[in-house]
């Protein structure tokens, strides 16, 4: 089985890119992030046409996550905290008899500021939520933008960027708590070298090419899901199509027969 993660920066404007990758690769599991549309303007038919279920949270121009999957999709959660009014960074579903669940973590926009509180917040909430929902002894996924680079190999100017946001001390320690509490970082385990990134900065003139990039989208998961995986890699080639997004597609490939 092959799991992935993608943040759109907008689905209206990826929807090519994202429709002939699935063509291509045929995942199993596709988590979205940064969808940026309301639940009504989501484009659900696109992917029922090609045998996909689509489950989603959105809302207008910011935020928005969805899982698309083959296989059926119950047991689903929208938001981290249950409420109607946060914002749409959190869904979760089961497939099959294992959980998935699809982040969008803030970014967080600089240190010291209130959205950095926000961010370090809301990691610590998600922490608890993975503590009182479920088991590490069990499988579990979990996918998408984590906007956090772990450690320096995983920023191209590791030194530079020290105490920036997104490769923040504060950030890290509550990385390093959800991987403690029983969590192992997929892509990782199978390339354990530097120089692999998943965002480039739209900011930073031709970011890509000079492999400026960041290592901030994850797939996640538990033991026993974890020692079931055979491979994982980054899908570099959708960044230099017409109109990317800033991220690129991230897969793991499963012993898995669902």
């Amino acid at each position: 089985m092959l799991f992935s993660t993608f943040n759109t920066n907008s689905i209206r404007a990826r929807l090519p890119i994202i429709i002939d990758w699935l063509d291509q690769i045929r995942p199993d599991i596709l988590c979205l992030q940064e969808t940026k549309v309301q639940d009504k303007d989501f484009p659900a038919d696109k992917f029922q046409d090609m045998g996909y279920q689509a489950i989603f949270s959105g809302q207008k121009s910011y935020n928005g996550v969805a899982i698309i999957s083959k296989t059926p999709l119950n047991e689903i959660r929208t938001g981290l905290y249950g409420g109607d009014c946060e914002e749409a960074r959190f869904i979760s579903a089961k497939i099959a008899t294992i959980p998935v669940v699809n982040v969008y973590v803030p970014q967080g926009f600089a240190p010291g500021t209130e959205k950095f509180r926000y961010k370090l917040k809301w990691l610590t909430d998600l922490l608890s939520h993975m503590e009182k929902e479920y088991d590490p002894d069990m499988p579990l996924l979990i996918a998408g933008d984590l906007n956090v680079a772990l450690e320096p190999i995983d920023v191209f100017d590791p030194e530079g960027l020290r105490g920036e946001v997104g490769f923040h001390p504060d950030e890290q320690t509550l990385m390093r708590k959800l991987l403690d509490w029983g969590l192992v970082d997929i892509f990782r385990k199978h390339n354990p070298l530097g120089g692999h990134y998943t965002f480039w900065d739209y900011r930073i003139p031709h970011a890509f090419k000079r492999k400026m990039g960041w290592r901030i989208d994850y797939l996640l998961a538990t033991a026993p899901l974890a020692e079931r995986s055979r491979a994982s890699w980054i899908d570099t080639q959708a960044r230099v199509l017409d109109r990317p997004s800033d991220h690129t597609f991230l897969v793991g490939e499963f012993d898995l027969d669902l």
